[in-house]
């Protein structure tokens, strides 16, 4: 085959998928960006894109040092990177996508875009988990996507504002404007661009919560998943942009910079010290997305209040060895009970074989991807029927918003107000039950589990 594709923006090369009879559309081109600028959409380009390797992934901490040299982090690129090469850069906006191989325009196939976390400072679309997703072998079209991280990605200063209107939450433009994109090419790959869901873990959960509540995307999708960071609460709530510029004053002034424009054009290493060391001394990560008066314009409390997040189905849950584990997974639970379309929250408590730190921040993404064969773990066939299980909850979700669809799966009840039951997927055959709340403070108290 020749895995051409005749997109608005021009033609696009691809390759074979990891899954057999699937495509996969790498490395391609969503938007352009200065430093601490908005992003530009990609239009058109000359010639046929070349998307047969995956784009660079945004400057994050680990593009400076070996990573199997920070013990802090070992455990993570053990899992999800070791063996592998990553190339980092300003230039990073770069989206992927994976179809069935015969895929054509007027197929209407829905699409489930995913947003990675990383606590707003490191990863990518690419990773081992998210290397080739089963969706399409089941009929769905995935997307993965890079955007710009850390201080990359969040500064806030008030000469920005005055340059742009607005500053902050340059990493969430990126993603709004990758779903855009999305929307507006993807009918070429096979797409259905009025059937598009978002999903996102941990910061990319918390990413996929502020596109929920914000007016710029409302209409863009249809549907949302949310995992280990989904739902509002006072502990993550957002401040005004505002709040967040004497934090990057001490930045630039430890940088040495005394102008924007210096500052601007400090080497990327050297921008990444001066935020390390600026979050060192004041203990706070300054790279969290902030209310910046067009995407975020209040916070998920205030949003929810009023009734302006997106009236749309949700899943989301939670893993039984997450950070936080009841709070995170009552922000899910009550996330989803008040919401006026079905929604459908989740336990994940498979102990994933190979070590004994059981369902940690990020374990069901191997589950949910259907990536299993790209791990090192020794997965049982446990894991790969598990996995084929929530494989086809969440294509149904897509499809629909009913991830019951078909009826041959156990019956995920939706939550409400009343129903305080959740779908428990892992050690037990998948079914409706309340997960043990003294457990989870146990756990809360006693894990020593990191996220990323």
């Amino acid at each position: 085959m020749e895995y051409i594709v005749h997109t608005p923006c021009g033609d696009v090369q691809g390759v074979p998928g990891r899954v057999q009879g699937t495509a996969a559309y790498k490395g391609i081109r969503y938007a352009t960006a200065g430093r601490w600028e908005y992003p530009v959409p990609v239009t058109h380009w000359d010639g046929i894109y070349d998307a047969t390797q995956y784009g660079a992934c945004s400057y994050q901490p680990r593009s400076f040092y070996n990573e199997e040299e920070n013990l802090k982090k070992i455990f993570y690129y053990n899992e999800f990177r070791k063996g592998e090469t990553y190339t980092y850069s300003e230039d990073c906006l770069f989206l992927n996508i994976f179809t069935p191989e015969d895929a054509k325009e007027g197929d209407n196939l829905p699409v489930l875009i995913y947003i990675h976390g990383g606590g707003f400072t490191g990863g990518c679309g690419h990773e081992k988990h998210f290397d080739g997703p089963v969706w399409p072998a089941k009929g769905v079209i995935g997307v993965t996507l890079n955007y710009r991280l850390g201080p990359m990605g969040f500064a806030c200063l008030p000469e920005l504002k005055e340059e742009a209107g607005f500053t902050g939450n340059y990493g969430l433009f990126d993603q709004l404007t990758a779903i855009q994109w999305v929307k507006n090419n993807i009918a070429a790959f096979g797409g259905n661009p009025n059937c598009m869901t978002i999903m996102g873990q941990s910061a990319g959960a918390m990413s996929v919560q502020q596109h929920c509540l914000s007016p710029l995307s409302k209409g863009l999708f249809h549907r949302a998943v949310m995992s280990s960071g989904g739902g509002v609460s006072k502990m993550m709530s957002v401040a005004p942009a505002e709040k967040n510029y004497a934090y990057w004053q001490k930045a630039m002034e430890k940088a040495g910079c005394k102008t924007l424009a210096e500052f601007r054009a400090l080497q990327p290493e050297k921008l990444f010290e001066a935020w390390n060391e600026t979050k060192k001394e004041l203990h706070n990560p300054g790279c969290f997305p902030c209310i910046d008066g067009r995407l975020v314009v209040g916070s998920g409390i205030e949003m929810v209040s009023q009734m302006q997040h997106h009236q749309i189905p949700y899943m989301a849950g939670s893993t039984s060895e997450d950070m936080m584990p009841p709070i995170l997974q009552g922000m899910c639970k009550k996330w989803c009970a008040i919401q006026e379309k079905p929604s459908y929250t989740w336990y994940f408590d498979r102990q994933l074989p190979g070590d004994e730190n059981g369902a940690w921040h990020s374990a069901d993404l191997w589950y949910w991807f259907g990536t299993l064969e790209n791990g090192w773990r020794p997965f049982e066939k446990k894991d790969y029927d598990l996995s084929e299980q929530m494989v086809k909850y969440l294509c149904n979700f897509v499809r629909s918003g009913n991830p019951n669809k078909g009826g041959e799966l156990p019956t995920w009840i939706a939550s409400d107000k009343t129903q305080k039951r959740v779908l428990i997927l892992g050690e037990k055959d998948t079914h409706m039950a309340k997960p043990s709340l003294v457990k989870m403070i146990k756990t809360m108290l006693t894990n020593k589990a990191v996220g990323e």
